[in-house]
């Protein structure tokens, strides 16, 4: 018995526990036993449209009576399936916006950006050593004076006046663009908002004011910006693939077609 008194904690401090379980009892006695409920449990859909859509589909199996609790039931199983399918979807597409550009455990490759960068390149200096050598040779048959009428060198020549007249007209459009740049002045740079000023559509709204307030200086705190996770159709296709439910649905064939 002794060493029962020593080893009991709640004894040695002086706390009976089977007067403090009548005490906790006597005080919370309304409360034991009941069962309580924060908000009212609304359906997620519209009742009277959900209910008459399966009353539709009942009807076809034989069924003419289908009670309230099963619309119910069935609105809570449409929350919690969208909620599934959101949560998925949502892991796929942060999977996909991951970058490992700065991670120190991977190193890159290859560079497909580059690459294709390079061959556009590549075809825009083709392009334009094509343009110059139609252009030289325009320009050589405006000037030839041959008194032979030949149709192509006829063609030509008209080709030629037609090319000049529209680089006449797009060095007057830059002359008239670079006059009305210099006709507006510099860009002035778009001041900040204070920290102590909250804009909301295009109006400002003083938070602080010195004495006024009479919180002080303006705090500098910035507030973070949400992160917005923007879900496509790529990422609802590969999510159907893997579902076994939908991988051979006909939604997965017309999502594929778009």
């Amino acid at each position: 018995r002794d060493d029962d008194d020593i080893n009991d904690v709640a004894s040695m401090a002086g706390v009976n526990l089977n007067e403090e379980s009548a005490r906790i009892m006597a005080t919370n006695s309304d409360l034991v036993g009941t069962q309580i409920q924060s908000c009212k449990d609304e359906p997620f859909l519209a009742a009277i449209p959900l209910h008459k859509r399966i009353l539709e589909t009942a009807k076809k199996l034989g069924i003419t009576d289908v009670p309230a609790e099963v619309v119910t039931f069935i609105s809570h199983a449409t929350q919690s399936r969208l909620r599934a399918v959101i949560e998925k979807v949502t892991v796929i597409t942060q999977h996909r916006m991951e970058s490992y550009k700065d991670d120190e455990w991977y190193e890159q490759a290859t560079d497909v950006r580059s690459q294709l960068k390079f061959f556009e390149q590549l075809e825009r200096l083709e392009k334009q050593r094509k343009d110059e050598q139609e252009r030289e040779m325009l320009l050589k048959a405006a000037k030839s004076r041959s008194r032979q009428e030949d149709p192509e060198q006829a063609r030509l020549k008209q080709k030629a006046k037609e090319m000049q007249q529209q680089e006449l007209a797009q060095m007057r459009q830059r002359d008239a663009n670079l006059t009305a740049l210099a006709a507006i002045g510099p860009r002035k740079k778009r001041k900040l908002d204070s920290p102590g000023l909250l804009t909301i559509g295009g109006e400002g709204l003083s938070m602080a004011g010195g004495s006024q307030a009479g919180l002080g200086a303006p705090s500098s705190r910035q507030y973070a910006r949400q992160k917005i996770t923007r879900v496509n159709l790529r990422d609802f296709i590969f999510y159907m693939e893997q579902e076994p439910e939908t991988c051979r649905s006909l939604l997965l064939y017309r999502a594929l077609l778009k």
